[in-house]
């Protein structure tokens, strides 16, 4: 039988064009498409996410951050192209089958972690030109149940640098001040550093400023990086001013009413995340 022959490759052309059609299809789905596909593929860590929220065995705060990239979505700054970027594709589905292969080996908040990670490059293989792509992650990982974790690994030792931190802060005023620990001497008086004052729920609201204003202003992903140090370094010097007030309060060094302990934490908390603002606002004048 002639292989060349018109009438079979018609035939041939004929029973192959449904899967063709079927190909196209698959081609020309939108981008929202591929990141449901992704979103499906990444349900064990959505689940975790979904319960520690509804559990409120940790903050809520991670809907603050969910509710930015909802914004950002509606207001344009998450745009996608319909063109995907083969090489952020490949990295997607390595970080997707990574996660699915070791979601019975690490623990529940790591494996949400490497489905942010996934989901983000998803996203990054359709997002538009000049698009960053790392303030996105950022608020994909703030977004997880994951300030319990960070009070119980890093609260302590935050704790004691606010401590001496504080400690010095008073002895440059004049005050006989000394850390001991997680806790500050004042004049004979002990006052403690627990663990609201360590700073954790502080460096959240500061990174998570850092993130919305630099997806916002489309600050590159290089910068980006290279501010986030000082983000960190403003939340911490900041904690330890507001712990300085709240540690002359307590030791009876200013006779200031009880309400001035919140209204020095809310002063702190927007000055913080101003600040963070105007880092990243300062690295996009610096791309000019």
């Amino acid at each position: 039988m002639d292989p060349y022959n018109p009438i079979i490759a018609a035939h041939r052309a004929a029973a192959g064009a449904p899967r063709a059609r079927w190909a196209a299809r698959i081609d020309a789905a939108p981008p929202p498409f591929w990141l449901a596909l992704q979103l499906l593929a990444l349900w064990p860590a959505l689940w975790w996410t979904a319960r520690r929220v509804a559990d409120g065995s940790d903050d809520p705060l991670g809907l603050v951050a969910l509710s930015l990239l909802a914004i950002a979505a509606v207001g344009g700054q998450l745009a996608c192209r319909r063109e995907a970027r083969l090489p952020w594709l490949a990295a997607a589905l390595g970080a997707t089958v990574l996660a699915t292969a070791l979601s019975a080996t690490l623990p529940p908040l790591a494996h949400a972690l490497l489905a942010g990670v996934a989901l983000a490059c998803a996203w990054a293989a359709f997002r538009a030109e000049r698009t960053p792509v790392l303030p996105v992650l950022g608020l994909l990982w703030l977004a997880l149940p994951l300030l319990a974790s960070m009070q119980f690994y890093a609260g302590f030792p935050l704790r004691a640098v606010t401590a001496w931190l504080s400690a010095g802060l008073l002895q440059g005023l004049g005050v006989a001040a000394q850390a001991a620990g997680a806790s500050v001497l004042v004049d004979g008086r002990l006052v403690l550093v627990d663990a609201p004052c360590s700073g954790v729920q502080l460096a959240w609201f500061a990174y998570c400023a850092a993130s919305a204003a630099a997806l916002w202003q489309g600050v590159p992903d290089r910068r980006f990086l290279r501010r986030l140090p000082w983000v960190g370094l403003a939340a911490l010097l900041g904690n330890a001013l507001r712990n300085t007030v709240l540690v002359a309060v307590e030791g009876g060094l200013l006779p200031w009413p009880a309400w001035t302990h919140d209204a020095t934490g809310l002063v702190v908390l927007g000055a913080v995340c101003a600040i963070a603002v105007r880092l990243m606002a300062a690295e996009q004048a610096d791309a000019r």
